[in-house]
């Protein structure tokens, strides 16, 4: 692969793949590891693999790939050393402006509301919602990213969407008994 058509991928897809890297990680610093080591790792397979379909698919399924070997590798540490790496939970922050309307304000809390019920998922169930709502991949390429049945993935999607509803039923009595 050339400098050139790694610059067009990184151009076309960055954007989307930082996106999709700061959510699955839930830290900005860790996202950006994970972002250059997916560039880096496509760099690396380069003129080896042909892609026919999605490049957007194919580079997210490296990224869910580093991010799984990551995750091992830690789990194994932390068994073996007892140590154990903190993670920064990413904030939605509202806007600062004084002159929101009332629906922007209820937008922006529901918006922060269903962010953090999404990123207490599980990433078996967090993984496929950020696959099919946040980058509208199809069941298919998800399928294929994360290496499962496309009937798993259904599955999972139906069950994390049951959690979401409940955490955010939760979340809207505590706020209704607060207000």
């Amino acid at each position: 692969m050339r400098q050139e058509e790694l610059e067009q991928y990184i151009y076309d897809y960055g954007k989307d793949l930082y996106s999709f890297c700061c959510s699955v990680t839930r830290s900005c610093e860790e996202a950006e590891d994970l972002y250059q080591d997916t560039f880096l790792k496509f760099y690396e397979i380069g003129d080896k693999v042909v892609i026919e379909t999605n490049p957007k698919s194919y580079l997210m399924g490296i990224s869910v790939n580093i991010y799984r070997n990551y995750k091992r590798k830690m789990s194994i540490r932390q068994r073996i050393a007892g140590t154990q790496k903190s993670v920064e939970e990413m904030d939605v922050e509202p806007v600062s402006d004084a002159r929101l309307t009332e629906e922007e304000v209820i937008a922006q809390e529901e918006c922060r509301l269903l962010c953090s019920a999404v990123r207490q998922l599980p990433d078996k169930y967090r993984l496929p919602v950020l696959l099919f709502y946040m980058e509208e991949l199809s069941l298919a390429e998800i399928a294929a990213i994360l290496r499962l049945p496309e009937g798993t993935v259904k599955s999972r999607l139906y069950r994390a969407k049951k959690i979401l509803k409940q955490k955010l039923e939760e979340s809207v009595e505590r706020i209704c008994i607060d207000a």
